[in-house]
Parts: C-alpha cells; sequence; structure tokens
C-alpha cells in the first residue's frame, strides 16, 4: 500500500480476471445477503502480515509461508471458504493461534494465480465478520472453532446520515488534493451504495497503522466505526495539505536563489568594471601561495587545473566552498617540506634512556637508523612494529624517538577502525568527502618526515565498508608509499621519509601481508628489578607532579615498590604500578590537605591502610607428595606465570579425562603425551596393560582461566609418567616445551615471561628445548643467576630429569587387577 496517499485503490478496485469475470463493488442488498449467513463453524485460518481484510473487499495477496500456499491452494480446490485474521506483531514469521488476533473475516477464494517469478497471489472477497473461539488444529495450517460476529444494530438518524455524508466529501478532497490518485477513484466512491460497505472500503484502503485498521474491524457499531474512519480521514487530510504548503514554499524559494543567481552574475559585473571583486582577490591569493610550494609538477599542473575550474564558478554556488576548501588542503600539505633531524647520537642515546628503562632492543635500532642516516643523508624510513603486552611503553617510546631526531610527532589510534576510507580518504564526488587520516595527520605535523606512530595495528577491523588493513598495505611499504594515493587529494602523495612506528599486543591478528612489510621488535614485560627502577626513576616524580607535591613529600624504599608490585599489581608493562602509586601519592595528599601528621616514608603497614589488603599471592611453589604433580610455565597477556598439571589414576578401562577449561591445543598434547607413553611403556618400565585397566584424569587448577597452547607438553607427559610409575617429581623443579609423537622437544615462546614467573614462584631448576638457549642469553644474568637450566631434546631426558628414582610412600598396586576389567 502506498505510504503517500490515503488510498490505494489498485488492491480494491473492480478486478477483471484472466477468465475476464468482472468482480463489481457491492451493492446493499448483496451485503444483506451476505450478512444473513452463517460461517462455517470450523474454519482454516490464513495469517496476514501487514494487511487487515475487511467484509465485501476484494484484495489480492502474495502468499510465502508454505502452509499458508498449501491451505489457499487446498481452498480453492475445496468450498473456497477460508478464515482471514491479522498477526498482533508483524515481525513474527510463523504465528501460533494465540499470536492472531481475535477478530478475522470470512472470505472467498476468487482465483488463485501462480506468477511468473514464482510468488503465488490469491485474489480474495471479504465476506463477514467472525471471532476466533478455539484452535482445533495447528499444523499443516491453523484451523479453529469460530462464532459470527454480530452487529449492534443502528437506527439511521440524522447525524449518522450527515457523518457519511461528511467521510464521502473529505475522501473526495483527499482524491484531489493528492497527485497520484486518479480522478475516477471520485466516481467508485459516489457509486458506493452501502454505508457499511463504504466504511470497509474506505477503511481498507487508507493510509492506517495496522492497529488502527484492526480496532475499526472489532467494532460493532457501524456509526462508530464511521466517527473513527472519519477522525483519521482528517488526519490524512491535514498531512496533504501541509505538504502542499511545503511544496509551493520549496518552489518559491527555487524561484528565490534563481533570482539571486541573475542578481550575483549582475554585481560580478559590475564589480569586474570598478576593478575587480572578492573571489578574484581569493584566487589570487591562493596563486601567491602555491608559488611558494616546493611540490612536483604534476601537482602543481593539477592544481592550476582545479584552480581554473574553481574560477569559472558561481560564489554562490555550493560547489564552491567544496572547491575551496580542496584547494586549501593542497597548499596546506608539506609537499617535500622536512624538519632537520639531530645526529647528535649520544645526545639521541641520553634522551632515549631518560625517557625509557630498558628496552635495549628497540633503542639500539634506533640509534642504527640515525648511524645509517648520518652516513648516507639519504634513507629511506624503515617500518618498525613494536610488538608487546599493554603498558610496557610502546607508544610513549615514539614521543621519545621523535624526541630524540628532533621531528613533529603525530599518532593516529587503529583500534575499531573498519571503513576503508579513514586511511584512502572519501572521493570528492560524495557529499562531506573529507581525506583520510594518513594525510590529515601529515598536514597536521606540518611537515614530511614525522614520527609517525600507527596504534593498536593489530586491533583494525573489516566489514562491507573495505579492509583498512589492505588499505594499510600501500603506507607501509618501503618501495610503494614514494606513491600514496588518497582518493581525497586524487595525486600521489610521498610518504618514503615518515618514520612509521606501529604498534600491537599481538602479531596473530595482523594481515600476513602487512606483517611482511614491517620490522617486528619484541617489547617483552618487564622484570621485578625493573619495575621497581621505573617505579622509583619515573612514575612516582610522575605522580608527584600531577598531585601537586613536592620531591620530601612523599618517599618509596625499593623493598615498598617491590611489594606493591608484587601483591597489588600483575601485569608486563607498569600501567597498574602507576595507578597503585597514584593511589599512594593521593594518600598522602590527602593528609597533607586536611594538615594531619603523616611520616612521608611509606612503610608496608601505611601501604596497606591505602590501598587495602594484598589483591594478588605469590605464586610460590607448592611442594607434594603424591606423584602425578608437575609445575608447568604458562605466558599470558599480563606476563608469565606457574602452574600444575596434577593427573591420577583410577580403575577403568584406558578413559583419559582432560579438565581445567583447555584449549584444544592443550586437549591435543595431552592426547599425543598419552599415546607417546604407551608406545613407550617399555622404555618407562611401565606395564602396557595398566593402559587398558586404569582411567587418567588430567586436571590443570583454576578451572575459570582458559589455557591454551602447545608449551605444556613435556609438563603433560611427565606428569602421566609419574602417576603410572608412581615416581614423584623433583622439587623445586618447572618445565615448558612442546612434544611431538616421536619423543622430541620442540622450543616454544614467551621465555623471558616464564623465566621470570619461575624466579617469582622461588623455582630452583627449568628444563627447556635446547632451541631455547638463545632466549636464556638475551636476559642479564643477574635476573638469572639463582636458575640452573637444563636444556633438552629427547623426551627420555625430560624424565631422566625430572623425576626421582624412589616411588611415593603409598603407591597405588598395580597388581591389583580391577576385576571390571575383561581381557
Amino acid at each position: 500500500m502506498s505510504k503517500e496517499n490515503i488510498f490505494d485503490f489498485s488492491n480494491s478496485m473492480p478486478i477483471i480476471n484472466e477468465d475476464t469475470e468482472f468482480f463489481p463493488l457491492m451493492s446493499q442488498q448483496d451485503e444483506d445477503d451476505m450478512n444473513s449467513e452463517d460461517p462455517p463453524e470450523t474454519l482454516a485460518i490464513l495469517p496476514l502480515r501487514n494487511t487487515v481484510l475487511f467484509p465485501g473487499v476484494v484484495i489480492p495477496i502474495t502468499v510465502g509461508r508454505d502452509k499458508s500456499i498449501k491451505l489457499v491452494k487446498e481452498a480453492y480446490k475445496g468450498n473456497k471458504i477460508i478464515g482471514v485474521v491479522s498477526q498482533k506483531d508483524v515481525s513474527i514469521e510463523d504465528p501460533t493461534f494465540d499470536q492472531l488476533n481475535s477478530v478475522g473475516t470470512v472470505a472467498n477464494v476468487i482465483k488463485l494465480l501462480q506468477m511468473p517469478d514464482g510468488n503465488t497471489t490469491v485474489i480474495i472477497q471479504g465476506k463477514q465478520r467472525f471471532n476466533l473461539v478455539e484452535e482445533v488444529q495447528g499444523g499443516p495450517y491453523i484451523k479453529a472453532v469460530v462464532q459470527k460476529f454480530e452487529d449492534a444494530k443502528v437506527k439511521p438518524d440524522k447525524e449518522f446520515k450527515t457523518l457519511i455524508a461528511s467521510i464521502r466529501e473529505i475522501s473526495a478532497q483527499i482524491i484531489q488534493l493528492s497527485p497520484n490518485i486518479p480522478s475516477e477513484a471520485s466516481i467508485a466512491l459516489k457509486n458506493i451504495e452501502s454505508n457499511s460497505f463504504l466504511i470497509n472500503f474506505i477503511s481498507s484502503n487508507m493510509n492506517a497503522e495496522m492497529a488502527d485498521k484492526q480496532s475499526i474491524l472489532e467494532m460493532d457499531n457501524l456509526q462508530d466505526r464511521a466517527k473513527k474512519v472519519m477522525d483519521l480521514l482528517m488526519i490524512e487530510l491535514q498531512v496533504l495539505e501541509l505538504r502542499n504548503q511545503i511544496q509551493f514554499k520549496v518552489r518559491t524559494d527555487l524561484d528565490k536563489q534563481q533570482r539571486d543567481y541573475f542578481l550575483n552574475q549582475q554585481l560580478k559585473t559590475i564589480q569586474e568594471e570598478l576593478g575587480g571583486n572578492s573571489t578574484d582577490l581569493e584566487i589570487e591569493a591562493l596563486e601567491k601561495r602555491a608559488g611558494k610550494k616546493k611540490w612536483p609538477q604534476t601537482v602543481a599542473d593539477h592544481f592550476n587545473k582545479e584552480l581554473d575550474k574553481m574560477g569559472r564558478m558561481n560564489p554562490a554556488a555550493p560547489d564552491y566552498s567544496i572547491q575551496l576548501n580542496y584547494l586549501e588542503l593542497l597548499l596546506d600539505l608539506p609537499w617535500r617540506e622536512f624538519t632537520k633531524d639531530n645526529f647528535d647520537l649520544k645526545r639521541a642515546q641520553r634522551v632515549l634512556d631518560k625517557d625509557h628503562f630498558g628496552l635495549e632492543k628497540v633503542k639500539k635500532r634506533i640509534i642504527e637508523y640515525l648511524a645509517v642516516i648520518k652516513l648516507k643523508r639519504d634513507m629511506k624510513a624503515p617500518i618498525l612494529c613494536l610488538v608487546g603486552p599493554p603498558g610496557v611503553g610502546k607508544t610513549s617510546l615514539g614521543k621519545s624517538i621523535a624526541k630524540a631526531l628532533g621531528r613533529k610527532y603525530v599518532r593516529m589510534a587503529l583500534g575499531g577502525i573498519r571503513d576503508e576510507a579513514e586511511i584512502r580518504g572519501h572521493r570528492k564526488t560524495y557529499i562531506g568527502a573529507m581525506p583520510g587520516r594518513i594525510i590529515s595527520s601529515i598536514k597536521k605535523a606540518g611537515s614530511d618526515n614525522p614520527i609517525f606512530v600507527l596504534d593498536e595495528i593489530d586491533k583494525v577491523g573489516s566489514d562491507h565498508r573495505g579492509d583498512p588493513s589492505s588499505a594499510l598495505l600501500e603506507v607501509l611499504d618501503p618501495e610503494q608509499n614514494n606513491a600514496f594515493y588518497d582518493h581525497y587529494v586524487e595525486a600521489d602523495y610521498d610518504l618514503s621519509s615518515v618514520l612509521f612506528i606501529a604498534t600491537a599486543n599481538s602479531l596473530s591478528n595482523i594481515q600476513p601481508a602487512l606483517l611482511d612489510r614491517m620490522e617486528i621488535i619484541e617489547v617483552n614485560g618487564y622484570t621485578i628489578e625493573e619495575k621497581v627502577e621505573i617505579g622509583k626513576k619515573f612514575l612516582l616524580p610522575k605522580q608527584k607532579e600531577n598531585h601537586g607535591l613536592g620531591a620530601r613529600d612523599i618517599s618509596l624504599k625499593p623493598a615498598i615498590i617491590e611489594r606493591v608490585i608484587e601483591d597489588y599489581t600483575r601485569e608486563s608493562g607498569v600501567r597498574g604500578l602507576e595507578k597503585k602509586i597514584g593511589s599512594l601519592v593521593r594518600g598522602v595528599a590527602t593528609k597533607i590537605a586536611m594538615e594531619e601528621e603523616y611520616e612521608p616514608n611509606l612503610t608496608m603497614a601505611d601501604v596497606e591502610r591505602i590501598l587495602g589488603a594484598p589483591i594478588y599471592d605469590k605464586d610460590f611453589y607448592e611442594g607434594n607428595d603424591v606423584a602425578g604433580v608437575v609445575t608447568g610455565l604458562a605466558w599470558t597477556s599480563v606476563g608469565g606465570d606457574i602452574l600444575f598439571i596434577e593427573s591420577s589414576l583410577s580403575p577403568g578401562k584406558g578413559k583419559l579425562t582432560l579438565t581445567g577449561n583447555l584449549g584444544d591445543v592443550m586437549k591435543e598434547s595431552a592426547v599425543i603425551a598419552l599415546a607417546y607413553l604407551r608406545a613407550h611403556s617399555a622404555e618407562f618400565g611401565i606395564d602396557a596393560v595398566l593402559f587398558d585397566q586404569w582411567d587418567v584424569h588430567v586436571h590443570v587448577p583454576a578451572g575459570a582461566t582458559p589455557k591454551d597452547g602447545p608449551s605444556a607438553g613435556i609438563t603433560l607427559l611427565t606428569a602421566l609418567t609419574s602417576a603410572f610409575t608412581q615416581r614423584k617429581v623433583k622439587p623445586n623443579l618447572a618445565m615448558t616445551g612442546e612434544i611431538t609423537l616421536r619423543g622430541k622437544v620442540l622450543p616454544v615462546g614467551g621465555i623471558k615471561e616464564k623465566i621470570l614467573a619461575a624466579k617469582r614462584a622461588n623455582i630452583k631448576e627449568i628444563i627447556l628445548c635446547k632451541t631455547n638457549r638463545k632466549d636464556i642469553l638475551e636476559i642479564k644474568e643477574s635476573y638469572v643467576k639463582d636458575l640452573t637450566f637444563h636444556y633438552v631434546t629427547e623426551m627420555s631426558e625430560v624424565i631422566e630429569l625430572a623425576l626421582t628414582k624412589t616411588k611415593v610412600k603409598k603407591p597405588l598396586d598395580f597388581s591389583v587387577r580391577p576385576t571390571a576389567i575383561v581381557n
């Protein structure tokens, strides 16, 4: 039904079908005959989603539901009588009996048509209203007991006749005001004799809500229905009159715009006679600025062409300001304008050391870059990607590099970007077009060689608007970014002198092609010793300044900072530590502001008073007197951690049970470990029959924490071997490594974080893959001086190193065979 007009006579006008049968408008006698009949006791119910059928009205309906198609086909072959009821909620695809309105209309199926597009269309005519009583069949379509809807007897009086006359008059006015309703519709209204059918006919075709039409159908008083229709017609008439007024005003405004255009043209001519106008002065200013630019000749030609186009535009036209903004952007971009690099490498080293503690690998790479530029004076800027956990200083490192080089600094947050136009810009043909954020940031920097930080590059998304990661491929390719194309600028821009520094928490979410274009530098978490130094030299002075405290107002000893790190933070970076130190500083600031006495040198009691009880327990090694419990090392997003893998045996049929919220990879490691142990049971002194007579249960505590990864492979195999041999694991020992079915031990990642976690837990010996030796050499010797490392390549070496020769005090009696096992 049309949403613009009150009537859509295509639904209810007389219909001529393909057999040339004619269905005229209903007379008073036809209506009286129809109302005198009683509806069948039960009817097949056809739910309508967005239509209400009224008695006497003929409408075509497109049937889409399978059950509805079956209903109308069976009815057309039978007595052609069905019940039509509208849904209460039009969003429901398959309504039940309770989701239908209580009042419907008996309908006669006049014709069933199979349309060329495959849809089924049925032409139906309403006969009389009925009440739904109860459902008697739910499938394949609804059947229900119905009861005739009794109309209240109304004696036509003068008021009712006046009401009907007003409805006819207002309907005629609406038809006249609406340009989309044919004038023949007025003749159709005049030919309707029955007052009741007139109300039904207008109700069916008016542009009203489904709820309003259903309420009209449910009224038993004809005069009440007429009043309701009258109210809706008055609203529609007012809407049409208001729309016509608005259209007239728009036509008037357009005439005014044309008049203003001619006046502006005349004014332009007069100003030219007087010696120039403001538009000419504006163009001259743009030309003057363009003369000072050092841009390529192709860009200069493009600018002059666009400037000539603007000179031919009418200043009052909307495109004039768009063109002016575009030309000003071209002028604002720093084409071949560079800041001078500071090649004092010792000063650069001091700046980097002052702003960041540690991060030696990153600092070394920056100094190398500066050294090459100093010698060669020309070098394409590398694309660096700093990867590490949150809070380790990846983003702030960009500012320090800019300070060390003497360059401008810009930062672009990529987290959550899903629109490719954010990178490449919009084409100028679009309304509200803007350049991409790359070009906008270069304009903001004001130089062609800034330090450009692309923050959170692993958080870039993609959807129907494009893939920003693909747009970044050109930006971050040193072989391509000397001709970066922005859709708005419409000219190649050289980004090869920009030093791009991307940051990410994980490499797994970065597109492989994009990852290949960047030089990956891992920024690992800090050790406790490093965090203490950072807290003392950087975080505490910063928080004192932020909270208005002097140098002597608060003092934190290294031991106190270490306790705060261990008891109140659990992270690889220092962001949480900075918050806790800020809380301590605020606690002292409160004492000073309230003029209360306090001790500037805070003790642990003061820390607990301000921060509360310790949040985290230190991961100490837990000694055990039972076989099957092994300590493993794990990497988490906030640093390293230790975990305990427990295994136990019980009489059964060799079933393996894994618990502890394990991921697929870790479950596969457990299956591999058990398979390897069964295959090599003789080597470890295990009776092969035990695997078929005892169930194995492997559990990793802290079940609420998801765990996954292959690095627990050797830990799982050691735990299973310990359980089957009943040999205990050596004390203060931890391990990490991946295993294969051949018993090989493979290297894993996150070694530094895992080693630091082991040290916090008072672990003394660590078993690693031999290939991971290089990771240990990168850790300062002072951090690992109390640890003993065992490097292995075979799983048999792990068992030899990890398990003691003696069994537990009360080992399982494997000599007793479970009676439930039948060999």
